[in-house]
């Protein structure tokens, strides 16, 4: 009795290192680790409770059961801090899914699109996985990109707009695909194709809210809306960079504020 205790004990200190952050964790990785070491927390008590456990004094039954009481609480308020966060998640997501969808709906109606036919949008950021910075490429994806990136530079901007789209058609929610959105974006800009520059931006920062290209695809949505004669959406896209990104560098929030008095945001 007292060996199968002790590996029930043992068990549940694992449990409670699984618990501790991780960044591979989401929130429900670690509520199934809450419920599962909850789980154990009973069987541990059951034991306890079970007559003719050798080697334990009663006096000692007492105190563990009074740890077991406090563990069981502190796991119960973590519990609730878990689903707590799981609920604000999804109230961000829905919302910046909804504004998106606005978007979507406000270029097509300028577009002359047919607005009927518009979907809506996947979840922000739920359909595309961006590699880490240290993720090999693909040597024929790097290459793809880098013609792309020198057809810009040559000032060949249908060819780069048209390059970049493939890309991103061909490599999927790759590492460099939030950036190939977003340059394609400066392509069309530097065609003038407002609507189409803004589209891509938007797509960039909806594909990777948290990448490095987020801030700065929301400034040239910002800039296309503008010349779309948007200037209410293109005021409130500047203001959400502030409230989203709080560390931008110093150039990007110059820009930002240049940006604001051209458009003569409140």
């Amino acid at each position: 009795m007292m060996t199968k205790m002790r590996s029930i004990y043992a068990a549940a200190v694992i449990a409670c290192l699984a618990v501790l952050p991780a960044s591979s964790q989401t929130l429900e990785d670690v509520r199934l680790d809450i419920t599962n070491l909850s789980e154990l927390m009973q069987e541990l008590r059951g034991e306890l409770l079970t007559t003719g456990n050798s080697g334990v004094s009663q006096d000692s039954v007492g105190t563990i059961l009074q740890r077991l009481n406090t563990l069981e609480a502190d796991l119960s308020a973590a519990l609730g801090m878990v689903e707590t966060l799981e609920f604000r998640v999804v109230q961000i997501t829905e919302d910046a899914t909804r504004r998106i969808g606005d978007l979507e709906f406000r270029l097509t109606e300028l577009e002359g699109g047919d607005t009927a036919s518009l979907t809506t949008p996947p979840p922000l950021g739920g359909e595309t996985k961006i590699g880490d910075d240290g993720q090999e490429l693909a040597s024929d994806e790097q290459r793809s990109f880098d013609v792309g990136v020198a057809s810009y530079d040559a000032g060949e901007f249908q060819v780069a707009a048209e390059q970049f789209a493939t890309f991103t058609t061909t490599y999927p929610g790759g590492p460099l695909t939030s950036e190939a959105q977003y340059r394609r974006g400066l392509a069309l800009a530097g065609l003038q194709d407002w609507g189409s520059a803004a589209r891509s931006y938007l797509d960039s920062f909806s594909g990777a809210p948290d990448g490095p290209f987020a801030p700065v695809s929301l400034y040239e949505l910002a800039g296309s809306l503008g010349e779309l004669g948007q200037t209410e959406q293109a005021c409130l896209t500047l203001d959400e960079i502030g409230v989203r990104y709080q560390n931008v560098n110093v150039d990007l929030g110059a820009q930002i504020l240049t940006q604001k008095q051209t458009l003569t945001c409140p």
